[in-house]
């Protein structure tokens, strides 16, 4: 049985919607969140919110609800793809890019959702917010 594995720690729980602005405002108004960050880009609205630190709840109206996927920072994507693909890890597509870098989607044998992310680019969102 493997005892290395190479995930360093939960970064977003990626959360899917049907009603992106009711939700983004639930989110702030009735839970209290606080918003790092909102993009539009490449036909999605995506939104990051504080419910008490990381992982950060992003909002997700490209996805369907209701879905949770559940994204890993893992420090070296490519090396860790390798290194699960020899233990049977089959990923669910090809790698892609999000905002903090090179990402991969992959599925257990329940079909529970996950990522793998190599933020290479971290807090590239939060930046431009702020500016």
């Amino acid at each position: 049985m493997p005892s290395e594995h190479p995930f360093k720690r939960l970064a977003y729980v990626y959360t899917g919607t049907k009603d992106f602005d009711g939700d983004h405002k639930f989110y702030l108004e009735v839970l209290g969140a606080r918003l790092v960050w909102e993009f539009k880009e490449f036909g999605a609205r995506v939104a990051a919110f504080d419910l008490g630190g990381e992982p950060y709840i992003l909002l997700a109206d490209h996805v369907k609800e209701p879905s949770k996927r559940l994204i890993y920072e893992v420090e070296d994507l490519k090396k860790t793809t390798k290194l699960l693909k020899a233990r049977g890890w089959e990923p669910d597509g090809e790698p892609f890019e999000i905002p903090d870098g090179p990402c991969v989607n992959f599925v257990d044998k329940s079909g529970n959702e996950f990522a793998l992310l190599q933020m290479s680019r971290p807090r590239i969102l939060e930046s431009k917010s702020e500016g």
